[in-house]
């Protein structure tokens, strides 16, 4: 059988293809396609869409696509159950739903900005998955430190950062941060750093405060929603996608979400900045 989505995956877009080959479809063909083609290949291909508005396997209410696989194939395994916690959190940007959902967030970011070839990043995606199944079935109870080597790693970057010699203009962890944000509009990693500087024994205001110091005088929230309201513009410039598809595109797991974001920082509606916008474009002409 063949499934269907839009191309450029991250999380939501390699973990249900990881569920459709390991217990639903094994023999399964993914196929990665531009947005606004997807729904047309489906129909020529004979294959099934997912995680795109306006079909069965999507986000229903504040549940991810990979939840409702879960539900649709009665899949009954409480190693599933905590991997679809991870995914949920880090897909819609809820990272209080499991602690392990920032790292996750973190290294697809990571890979998707180094990778990419849809395929390559979903073949290396598998495997990835595969452990992070195998955690959920014998290793939740450890601590982290004890039984994840990528939460190790991304401990000793953050250390390392840290621990350079004050007095840089811009220092190594923000440029590093900077990059990451410009690739991937839609990463929050403000509960990664909590923990981090947890367990580094470091004030976490001390994060917070040195942030706001290289991102416009915003706290790592308030710039991560500016960038995506600034994307969500871009958008709407565009004239391809209705509101809802935009809010979805942007990463806010819900419409009223992204619409509370949009007035508080243009001042309007994203239905009555849209008209405005468009209006004035013709003005122009």
């Amino acid at each position: 059988m063949k499934w269907i989505t839009r191309e450029r995956p991250k999380i939501d877009r390699i973990a249900c293809p990881w569920l459709i080959k390991r217990f639903i479809d094994p023999t399964a063909e993914i196929i990665y396609a531009p947005y606004d083609q997807v729904l047309a290949m489906a129909a020529a291909l004979d294959a099934t869409p997912f995680d795109i508005p306006g079909v069965e396997y999507t986000h229903h209410e504040d549940q991810c696509t990979f939840d409702h696989f879960i539900k649709k194939h009665q899949l009954k395994d409480e190693a599933l159950d905590r991997m679809a916690a991870i995914v949920r959190g880090a897909d819609t940007d809820r990272h209080d739903l499991a602690p392990q959902a920032a790292g996750l967030e973190a290294i697809f970011s990571g890979l998707a900005y180094n990778l990419k070839d849809d395929q390559e990043l979903l073949e290396l995606g598998m495997v990835i998955y595969d452990g992070l199944y195998t955690w959920a079935q014998r290793l939740y109870k450890l601590k982290h430190v004890q039984g994840n080597p990528a939460e190790q790693l991304l401990l000793e970057v953050y250390h390392r950062y840290l621990k350079e010699q004050p007095g840089k203009k811009i220092p190594a962890w923000a440029k590093a941060l900077k990059e990451i944000i410009q690739d991937q509009l839609d990463t929050n990693m403000t509960l990664s750093l909590q923990q981090v500087s947890k367990e580094l024994e470091i004030n976490p205001a001390y994060l917070s405060r040195e942030f706001s110091k290289h991102f416009d005088d915003l706290s790592f929230g308030e710039y991560m929603r500016k960038l995506r309201i600034d994307k969500a513009i871009q958008l709407m410039e565009q004239d391809r996608y209705s509101l809802t598809e935009i809010a979805y595109l942007t990463g806010f797991s819900d419409q009223s979400h992204f619409n509370r974001t949009f007035k508080k920082l243009t001042g309007n509606s994203p239905l009555i900045f849209k008209r405005n916008l468009l209006q004035g474009k013709k003005d122009t002409k």
